[in-house]
């Protein structure tokens, strides 16, 4: 049986982050892509991963590399390409440059693995799912964008903090866009079952997704950028969802029409985080939970902005229209 393959385009923090954890899960072979000028820093990184291997106890090919050859025929494909964010630097403004990255690195995976699903972690994400999605021609069950599961994490590791309990305990939702307009969804959330109403006051809950909307930024102020320990973690969830076709459901950017209202019928839809059903064919299904109208003000707000986000790529590259 042909061990599953697994590539990750982007070498850096977060494209080694999600190799370490693929590994360690052993996931399947792994190739790691970067561009020519830092292919010998990437061979090195992904050396030095396998040498981890007697020690850890996983067996996998692991390869660094600069040559879209070498990810051919990959099961998932990890898109992380792009540049990071910088302190005082919104998602939006990442726009202009990360299209173009994305654009490329869609069209070069596609030709090599026309077969895979494509994880999309380059920011802002909500507009680099769909530019992947356009420029790939992939269809949208295989182009996924990952979000929700890093906001998720960071909104259970507050209310862990918050309670001083297991956050292997604690079950939460969230919808929409990634980051500031992503929609909390407190009665969703519970901490074995328990309610987190009956745990924590509204005052603290509304503390704890601020700091969530606000995670990442908060670690860019920290450390002068992007996190990455949480988004690779929660993106090689997702991968070995699909891999392992475990249909999870898990809070993801994936395509939707007439989902939560996304779009009128007959016209194009978009795509935006909400749950999902991973597997082996990527987005399984899209799953539709019932929102009261607060949380349907916040979650059309969430999907105006993803559109104005993709308007502002198909102005910008109307090839991509």
């Amino acid at each position: 049986m042909r061990r599953a393959k697994l590539s990750i385009i982007g070498g850096g923090n977060v494209g080694a982050s999600c190799a370490v954890w693929a590994a360690s899960k052993e996931l399947g072979d792994i190739v790691v892509l970067d561009i020519p000028e830092m292919a010998d820093t990437t061979r090195g990184k992904m050396l030095d991963l396998a040498e981890c291997g007697p020690v850890e106890r996983f067996d996998a090919n692991i390869l660094g590399t600069s040559d879209y050859a070498d990810t051919a025929q990959s099961d998932v494909v990890i898109v992380t390409a792009g540049i990071p964010r910088k302190p005082g630097m919104s998602r939006d403004d990442l726009i202009q440059t990360n299209v173009r990255i994305v654009k490329s690195v869609a069209e070069q995976v596609v030709e090599h693995s026309p077969e895979a699903v494509m994880i999309v972690v380059s920011n802002p994400l909500d507009a680099m799912v769909y530019t992947a999605w356009k420029a790939s021609g992939l269809p949208t069950h295989r182009i996924v964008g990952q979000a929700g599961c890093l906001d998720v994490a960071r909104f259970r590791a507050f209310i862990a903090m918050e309670l001083d309990v297991s956050v292997e305990d604690i079950a939460a939702l969230l919808l929409g866009g990634h980051g500031d307009d992503m929609v909390p969804l407190p009665r969703y959330t519970s901490v074995h079952g328990i309610p987190l109403g009956q745990l924590m006051s509204s005052d603290k809950i509304d503390a704890c997704v601020e700091r969530a909307k606000g995670g990442g930024g908060e670690i860019v102020k920290l450390m002068g950028t992007s996190a990455y320990y949480a988004p690779a973690s929660g993106t090689i969830m997702m991968a070995e969802a699909i891999i392992k076709d475990k249909k999870r459901i898990l809070p993801c950017a994936a395509y939707c029409e007439s989902e939560y209202g996304v779009a009128a019928p007959g016209t194009p839809g978009y795509f935006v985080g909400v749950p999902c059903v991973l597997g082996a064919q990527g987005v399984e299904r899209v799953i539709e939970v019932e929102l009261d109208e607060g949380e349907q003000a916040l979650m059309k707000s969430s999907i105006d902005h993803v559109k104005a986000l993709v308007q502002s790529v198909c102005e910008t590259f109307p090839e991509l229209a």
